[in-house]
């Protein structure tokens, strides 16, 4: 299944500490820096990544799409937030998307219709280990993931409830 990863652009930014020194001292600069983050990520990764900027202020009219370096970026206009525009595309792909925001109405309502909510310090560093990992020369092989079996028994009062061993299951393509 193709993860299509949705990110909440302004939020990101300033939950990071690199970006939002960036953005402090000129909005643009933080996009373009995000922009640099998420192509890096890309290439390791070949998951589908979908930007969402807050664009209410801007002038009139419909959403403004583009895309720039291989990721789609939306600006949000009219009455629509950003926050809005994730919700549609939650409600639409279900299960399909993985949210990246730490604004827990926005991680709620996602949830709720289906899709994983990573909040946007996590991803952050999901994505600094996958570029390190990846200039490192480390690689993702089956064996370097093996999972080694204890002797301690585990039974179902120890297993996770199903949809917490399926987003944890995205999480980790993410990686």
């Amino acid at each position: 299944m193709a993860v299509h990863i949705v990110i909440d652009g302004y939020n990101f930014i300033r939950c990071s500490p690199e970006l939002k020194v960036l953005d402090r001292e000129d909005i643009q600069l933080g996009r373009e820096a995000l922009a640099d983050m998420l192509a890096m990520y890309k290439k390791t990764k070949r998951h589908r990544i979908t930007v969402v900027f807050d664009g209410r202020d801007a002038l009139p009219g419909q959403e403004v799409k583009f895309q720039k370096k291989g990721i789609r970026f939306v600006f949000s206009r009219g009455s629509r937030s950003a926050d809005d525009v994730i919700k549609g595309i939650a409600a639409e792909e279900r299960e399909k998307a993985v949210i990246v925001s730490s604004d827990g109405d926005v991680i709620r309502y996602c949830s709720s219709k289906g899709s994983t909510a990573v909040r946007s310090e996590v991803f952050e560093h999901t994505i600094q280990e996958a570029v390190y990992t990846k200039a490192d020369g480390v690689e993702d092989t089956p064996a370097a993931k093996a999972h080694t079996v204890g002797t301690k028994k585990k039974g179902p009062s120890r297993r996770l409830p199903k949809k917490a061993r399926q987003a944890r299951r995205k999480v980790a393509k993410l990686s």
